[in-house]
């Protein structure tokens, strides 16, 4: 296995593409109704009535059945919106329809509130590759949940949605890379 992080990183993000491209369609359905049930729980235990939350892509762990419930109990929802410059603005989809953002990511479509809107919210779920027992999160290369925690000033819980077996004991780590303070997988919920 070769030192270098960003080439470790590289290796580990093909391999889990990879395994989430092949997991049966059963497999995900009841994953999606395990990390609904685990998100309610954690939204539960935070007392969160705001946080922000990403559309999924479709081997991504879906967020949609959790995004309907906490929008349908009056939780308000900021989604991401990718930006040029590496950096999220972020928007709470108020015209209820998507649109293809940058790098093929699905994103609502509403008022655009500023990167600066995230400060708001009580609690925040981010997308991942794995996350290790440290709360060290792997994400998919091109930092912007990095970036953006990285600049907060204060904040909120944050925590990572991935399945059970990208739980893992150990990722590769960057001096940028941003740790989170809980992982959800469709079984569990681990705060660290």
């Amino acid at each position: 296995m070769p030192d270098d992080p960003t080439v470790v990183k590289r290796i580990l993000r093909a391999e889990l593409r990879e395994r989430r491209r092949n997991m049966p369609a059963h497999e995900r359905e009841q994953s999606t109704e395990g990390f609904t049930s685990r998100l309610q729980e954690l939204v539960g235990s935070t007392g969160a009535t705001s946080l922000s939350c990403y559309l999924s892509m479709p081997t991504e762990p879906d967020t949609r059945p959790f995004v309907n419930w906490a929008e349908a109990n009056g939780i308000r929802v900021l989604f991401p919106i990718t930006r040029e410059d590496g950096l999220l603005d972020w928007t709470v989809g108020e015209d209820e329809a998507e649109v293809t953002g940058l790098h093929g990511m699905p994103e609502p479509v509403g008022e655009l509130l500023g990167p600066m809107a995230i400060n708001d919210v009580d609690l925040i779920l981010v997308p991942a590759a794995a996350v290790d027992a440290t709360g060290m999160r792997l994400g998919w290369g091109r930092g912007y949940f990095d970036k953006t925690l990285g600049s907060m000033g204060k904040c909120p819980p944050v925590y990572a949605i991935v399945f059970d077996g990208e739980f893992v004991e150990e990722v590769p780590r960057e001096v940028h890379d941003q740790p989170v303070n809980g992982v959800v997988t469709p079984t569990r919920i681990v705060a660290f």
